[in-house]
């Protein structure tokens, strides 16, 4: 009577992982934390400054929204990535308007702990 076929035999990953032993030490794998160039997160950047949450309805047909207003020198693509992230979170509309943040509707609360939940450094309640 024949003996059925060992695990070796019908598996050949087995057959590999038996071979692992008999191959030659590779190279050490180079650092990558040198060759890899990494991401500065263009909203943390802008949350170590100073952010002023404001409420303002003037010029908006009676409508109020939520300004968030950052340190000068910010680039248009950071409030682009700040609004989307707002947006995101909040679940409301946000866009950038003239070196700030507006998000639309009266939640200036909610826009300030999310920003504290985010690390921001220095919030400035302007109501």
């Amino acid at each position: 009577m024949a003996q059925p076929p060992s695990k070796t035999a019908s598996n050949p990953f087995a057959k590999l992982g038996l071979l692992r032993d008999a191959l030659p030490p590779g190279e050490a794998p180079a650092a990558q934390a040198a060759t890899v160039a990494t991401a500065v997160d263009p909203v943390a950047a802008l949350l170590a400054r100073r952010v002023v949450v404001r409420r303002e309805r003037k010029g908006r047909g009676g409508k109020t929204v939520t300004l968030v207003q950052c340190a000068d020198g910010a680039d248009g693509a950071a409030l682009d990535a700040l609004a989307k992230e707002l947006r995101k979170a909040l679940g409301t509309a946000a866009q950038r308007e003239e070196g700030a943040v507006a998000v639309q509707g009266d939640i200036a609360d909610r826009v300030a702990d999310w920003l504290k939940g985010r690390g921001a450094g220095r919030i400035v309640r302007g109501d």
